[in-house]
């Protein structure tokens, strides 16, 4: 995710940390290379035929195309924000379960520190499922020894650790200590962090159908390569900034779609899972009162990860 201050005045010509101008560059200079040719073969060249091609039908076709752009990154973006609130959701169910815990089990401060660890393995685990990382690797410093063995091989590590919550919850309930109707408020926290997976996991698994991404970025390209031979008759040497502006603005958009589309990503403008993970760490060991704790994660070079 990318987080520096909104630019102002000469700031807008020449940033490119957190623009999306380096990832479509080698698209704009083809097309720019491309129209310079275009444009000095009708100033040089002057066929007849190049200016019988009127730009009208690339108006028609721009409009089009910005449409169709405008609705794909309307989609995009609400996978993007509902992926956020899905781990907004997850900050709220581990906060809401560390405070039962010191409430509920006042009196069993093992028990605390075993499910709020878990807890936070649940959250590394998930953040690693979803980016394609190792999971074992991402959970492992929250579990305890005893459960390692629950987890081997396991095809769903972070369901698991869920479930793994709901047994330390039920020991205290088997032994008297805790109340059944108490223990339905933990089994309604675990209910939540097993909704907020499967919402994750649906976004991860239901891209946007291939063959809609696939006729924007044709007619893109299409879009992009036949337009300066419009608009050489009429432009001349002007063509090339008219078309690299262009260019510019539909790959853009185009790649800001394609990052977008898949919000647990790693690219710049993707979701900040790391940030968020660390958040609930810090949550859940101060709510066991441990000291020091870690400090949050800050933006590299305007990049927050």
């Amino acid at each position: 995710m990318i987080i520096r201050p909104r630019p102002h005045g000469w700031q807008l010509l020449y940033i490119l940390r957190g623009s999306i101008l380096p990832a479509v560059a080698p698209k704009v200079l083809t097309i720019a290379t491309l129209s310079i040719a275009v444009a000095a073969f009708a100033e040089l060249g002057r066929p007849d035929w190049i200016s019988r091609i009127s730009s009208t039908p690339f108006s028609l076709l721009g409009l089009v195309l910005s449409i169709f752009l405008s609705f794909r990154n309307s989609a995009c973006h609400e996978r993007w924000w509902e992926g956020r609130k899905q781990w907004g959701q997850l900050i709220f169910e581990s906060r809401n379960l560390a405070r039962h815990c010191r409430t509920l089990l006042p009196d069993e401060p093992a028990l605390q520190r075993r499910i709020c660890y878990l807890a936070a393995g649940f959250a590394h685990a998930l953040a690693a499922r979803l980016r394609g990382r190792e999971v074992a690797a991402a959970m492992t410093p929250w579990i305890e020894d005893a459960d390692r063995a629950c987890l081997a091989g396991h095809p769903n590590p972070p369901d698991q650790l869920l479930a793994l919550i709901a047994e330390a919850a039920a020991e205290p309930l088997r032994a008297g200590r805790l109340d059944p109707y108490l223990y339905g408020v933990f089994e309604a926290r675990l209910q939540a962090m097993a909704a907020i997976q499967a919402g994750c996991e649906r976004i991860v698994g239901t891209p946007l159908p291939f063959a809609y991404t696939l006729l924007l970025h044709r007619c893109a390209w299409l879009f992009c390569l036949l337009l300066p031979f419009g608009m050489a008759s009429s432009l001349g040497w002007a063509t090339p900034v008219v078309s690299v502006v262009l260019a510019y603005a539909f790959f853009g958009l185009d790649q800001l779609g394609e990052e977008m589309e898949d919000p647990f990503g790693l690219e710049p403008n993707d979701l900040a899972l790391d940030v968020l993970v660390r958040t609930i760490e810090i949550d859940l060991r101060a709510a066991l009162g441990e000291h020091p704790l870690p400090e949050p994660l800050l933006p590299r070079n305007y990049v927050l990860q």
